[in-house]
């Protein structure tokens, strides 16, 4: 006999169109799988696709911009938490429409991935069961796990979604996580909801900027925890607004805006603010008999109009910030792309035989940064030496690696100077623009890596040095030897093991070095999904160098707080995409003819989806899967 496990038993009887069995299902999901069934949705179909305009987005996003900022600055720090475990963090409105998303790289690439995107809609009415749709109309935190969904083609999927309430207890947001289904960690959900008080009560802070707020909990210890009840009061004693936490703590009594203080709590007002004036922690029985500890967190201004320029009030207090815990080892910069993994792997081996190290690549790739990680793997203890040979004029090149002796030439330093290589010894010496040494020094510098052997100007050969030699250049040393521009011979010895970095435009990692960046500049803004693909299609002919500048403009311009795609007006759209097909289309001549069309289309329209989408006759999800 066939063993079926209860989510086997109910998936059964949905597909089948019989009663589904008790007790295998949540309440609430069993609920909302019967709800579905009542809209007339076949979770064998398709679902529909709903998608709305980009502008539409816009105006969603600009109704309560402060919401959108505290909300963008929990998913980083929620990001911070589970990056590396193919996760996608979304942020959405009241109407279960996705405002913004942060994600891992390789879940944004698979197909759940590119279903949820900017614009996109979850209500249960038109994707069935889901999270975010079903946290929505029970207002409370969800799971929804796998084959749980009610559209068998979302089986592969779990999500988490918690609901942003504001003092009045509406729902003005929504905070999702979601992940394959094999990954299902339980403490992502606890996370979640962690996320969404943090936000709840960023609110109640920043909406209360002129109000006394004060913390409180049966247990002192509790009092810096989310589990704490947040209160406003102004000046004259009157409530504004409590948070989750408070009104559960106050069960039984009204917390509603304008209420007195002296209505919750046996005591004066006066007297408790003289009390918690001090700065300590005060003992205080509220009207139901209980006893709560509470402690000042804000004190109530009374000028408190002076707003930032984003409209926020000044002095506010920010939400928590979360260390980034890495999920692997730090080598000091991003190293996802398979391509350049690949010509690293021997970079261990080839450290361990000495053998010169020559690094190729474009202005601005990280050739200095993948240097000082040859330099780490040889675990060498010496100095890290690094000569830019471009900018040492050429009558002093050789005395700059080898030293001179003192009176060796005119102007020479009197008391003589060792030299670069000497200073490198039991080191790494690392030449950068190698192609820039001039003819008439390549022959010594030549001779001292057949030998090892310092020689300085104006003295006897010296002794012999252990150096791991590391090179690098952005031209081509092949052609510049062709043309007799570089010694085919030196060229020979310096690229005993060869590593090319790739481009930023052709970099797999793209959006992990744009993450790594921010976290670098500004550890408590975050980017968004939607400005990590503006800042993709853009050409980056100054590659990282180049794009550190731009986000450092986009933070200037957002007041460091997130960056979403129109922080980045002063880009230009390259069309290096219409040339290329996606990783479904490659193969099969009909898809491939389509989707070069709908990237054609977009490279044309300045990189705007929706107007692709319209041009082609396809819907936005559809059209954003050929290019993503």
């Amino acid at each position: 006999m066939q063993y079926l496990s209860g989510i086997d038993r109910a998936r059964r009887a949905l597909e089948g169109g019989q009663r589904l069995p008790a007790g295998n299902l949540t309440t609430a999901v069993a609920t909302s799988w019967q709800r579905c069934r009542e809209y007339g949705l076949n979770p064998g179909s398709k679902p529909r696709d709903v998608v709305i305009p980009f502008s539409e987005v816009r105006q969603r996003r600009e109704s309560n911009p402060l919401l959108r900022r505290l909300a963008l600055a929990e998913m980083h720090n929620l990001y911070a938490q589970i990056a590396g475990s193919n996760f996608l963090i979304a942020f959405a409105d009241p109407e279960g429409v996705i405002l913004d998303t942060v994600s891992d790289q390789h879940f944004a690439d698979s197909p759940p991935g590119k279903s949820i995107i900017p614009g996109s809609a979850w209500s249960e009415t038109d994707v069935g069961t889901n999270a975010l749709g079903l946290c929505l109309m029970e207002k409370s935190p969800i799971a929804v796990y796998g084959r749980e969904h009610y559209f068998t083609r979302f089986g592969q999927i779990s999500c988490m979604a918690a609901p942003i309430l504001n003092a009045q207890g509406d729902v003005v947001g929504l905070i999702d996580a979601s992940c394959s289904s094999e990954v299902r960690q339980q403490h992502t959900h606890a996370l979640v909801k962690m996320a969404a008080a943090t936000v709840e009560n960023g609110l109640i802070y920043q909406e209360s900027a002129g109000h006394f707020i004060f913390a409180f909990h049966p247990r002192a210890e509790y009092l810096d925890t989310l589990s704490s009840g947040l209160i406003a009061v102004s000046r004259d004693g009157a409530v504004a607004s409590v948070n989750r936490p408070g009104q559960l703590l106050l069960a039984g009594l009204p917390t509603v805006n304008g209420i007195h203080f002296e209505a919750l709590f046996d005591g004066k007002f006066d007297i408790a603010i003289e009390s918690l004036m001090r700065g300590g922690v005060i003992r205080i029985q509220d009207l139901a008999g209980s006893s709560v500890f509470m402690v000042c967190r804000q004190i109530g201004s009374r000028n408190h109009t002076d707003t930032g320029a984003d409209g926020v009030m000044a002095g506010s207090v920010r939400s928590r910030q979360v260390a980034i815990v890495r999920q692997q080892h730090d080598i000091g910069f991003v190293c996802q792309d398979a391509h350049l993994n690949h010509a690293m792997a021997g970079l261990a081996k080839a450290t361990q035989l000495n053998m010169p190290i020559h690094l190729q690549g474009e202005t601005g790739t990280g050739k200095e940064l993948m240097a000082r990680h040859v330099h780490n793997l040889s675990g060498r203890k010496g100095e890290f030496v690094a000569l830019n040979c471009g900018a040492v004029p050429e009558a002093l090149f050789i005395s700059e690696i080898f030293g001179h002796e003192r009176g060796a030439f005119t102007d020479a330093n009197r008391d003589g100077a060792p030299g670069l290589a000497r200073l490198a010894d039991g080191g790494s010496l690392f030449l950068d623009e190698v192609s820039d040494i001039p003819l008439a020094s390549q022959t010594s510098l030549l001779r001292f890596l057949d030998c090892m052997e310092v020689r300085p100007v104006g003295g006897k050969p010296g002794r012999k040095v252990d150096i791991q030699i590391i090179s690098a250049t952005n031209r081509d040393l092949t052609e510049m030897v062709a043309n007799k521009q570089f010694r085919a011979d030196l060229l020979y010895r310096l690229n005993a093991y060869t590593v090319k970095l790739p481009p930023l435009r052709r970099r797999q990692d793209f959006a992990e070095i744009v993450k790594r960046l921010v976290e670098e500049l500004a550890p408590e803004a975050a980017i968004t999904d939607a400005a990590v693909e503006r800042l993709r299609r853009s050409d980056w002919p100054g590659n990282v160098r180049q794009l550190r500048g731009a986000l450092q403009r986009a933070l200037v311009r957002r007041y460091m707080e997130f960056i979403d795609e129109d922080s980045f007006d002063d880009l230009s759209v390259t069309d290096h995409v219409a040339g290329e097909v996606c990783d479904g289309c490659r193969g099969h001549p009909l898809n491939e003819h389509r989707c070069l069309e709908i990237r054609m289309v977009y490279a044309s329209s300045g990189g705007n989806i929706s107007e692709t989408a319209r041009t082609v006759g396809l819907s936005r999800t559809t059209v954003y899967k050929h290019l993503f």
